[in-house]
């Protein structure tokens, strides 16, 4: 859906920035579980688990929303490559906020290592297999360098609309701007 509005609604800006923390944070907690065999591991697991479930539950709304109430038309002066360097990245986003929680969740199945959210037991989707483990535990790490790779462009992206064209996408998605 291609919406008219200018901003992104409330709701909108809300889950990006929620998830942007819990994204980050999520990475950084990554990185320290495959840093340390310390005790502060068993720590960081039982944070990223249900971090992750949480952003896919997040990342579900989210595209719901999206879909629901589109988003704010890019700039007509903005190059088409440009234009299509943003659809794709947001592409990209979406795919990676689903498929990073998704091979984290099948990791653990295949490892029948439980994943246990609020109290709550998630069932195991994938049958036991250390071969199988391994490969999902290697695409997730590599997806998350390439979460972060793509984080680093979308910042850069975001800054580049804010302080050089200053052509209010960066306003369609700050809080604290009205315009």
């Amino acid at each position: 859906m291609t919406s008219s509005h200018k901003r992104f609604t409330p709701i909108q800006r809300a889950l990006h920035w929620i998830m942007a923390i819990c994204i980050l944070s999520m990475l950084f907690i990554g990185v320290g579980m495959v840093s340390t065999v310390r005790p502060d591991y068993l720590t960081l697991v039982s944070i990223h688990k249900p971090l992750g479930m949480l952003i896919l539950v997040l990342a579900l709304i989210r595209l719901i929303v999206r879909l629901v109430r589109g988003a704010p038309p890019l700039p007509s002066d903005m190059p088409e490559p440009m234009k299509l360097a943003a659809y794709l990245s947001h592409v990209a986003f979406y795919a990676l906020m689903f498929a990073l929680p998704l091979l984290g969740w099948g990791m653990l199945s295949a490892a029948d290592y439980p994943v246990v959210v609020a109290g709550i037991r998630l069932p195991s989707f994938l049958p036991h297999s250390n071969e199988l483990h391994t490969l999902l535990w290697n695409a997730h790490r590599f997806l998350a360098l390439c979460f972060f790779a793509l984080i680093v462009l979308h910042i850069a992206a975001a800054l580049f609309h804010a302080l050089v064209r200053r052509d209010g996408v960066f306003q369609a998605m700050a809080s604290w701007r009205k315009g």
